[in-house]
């Protein structure tokens, strides 16, 4: 599947807002807000296209780090990039991570002249984990986020620029 990756726009926006993962991956859900929408637009947030309709978005720099992690100070090293991403609901588990990250990968470097990267998963996420490790990413730390008294463990994973996973 070939992917087209364009600048965030209205929307785009507002579908990506709609979506609705299952649990547990609802923490993944965006909530509806002006704000939020907002956010989406700014700049940092990137939409994915494949086969003509949007599968997916990317995001970067601190948009892309959990506020938790910011507040423990997990985010402090500047060489690297941080990557968010996510897919369409229906998307997930269809064995496209790993092209899908790779093409986010490939137009931060060329777009964005980033050369290593950070990004944040929730610890049950094992599937997401699975892939960002055959694409080179190692967990250095982790930390754990309170809401709703629901406690999340996240782990943070870098991968250093390597011709190898490109």
């Amino acid at each position: 599947m070939g992917y087209i990756i364009k600048q965030m726009e209205d929307i785009e926006a507002e579908k990506i807002i709609t979506w609705r993962y299952e649990e547990p991956f609802s923490i993944y859900n965006i909530e509806f807000s002006e704000e939020n929408l907002e956010e989406l637009v700014n700049g940092t947030y990137y939409s994915v296209h494949g086969s003509n309709k949007l599968i997916g978005y990317f995001c970067f720099g601190e948009a892309a780090q959990v506020p938790a992690g910011k507040q423990l100070g997990v985010y402090n090293s500047k060489d690297f990039t941080d990557i968010g991403l996510g897919m369409r609901p229906d998307l997930c588990g269809q064995k496209l991570g790993y092209s899908f990250l790779r093409e986010g990968l490939k137009f931060a470097r060329s777009q964005l002249s980033a050369n290593n990267f950070r990004l944040t998963v929730a610890a049950f996420n094992q599937r997401a984990i699975k892939v960002y490790r055959r694409s080179g990413f190692e967990k250095v730390t982790s930390f754990e986020r309170i809401a709703d008294k629901k406690k999340i463990t996240f782990e943070v994973m870098i991968r250093k620029n390597e011709d190898q996973y490109f």
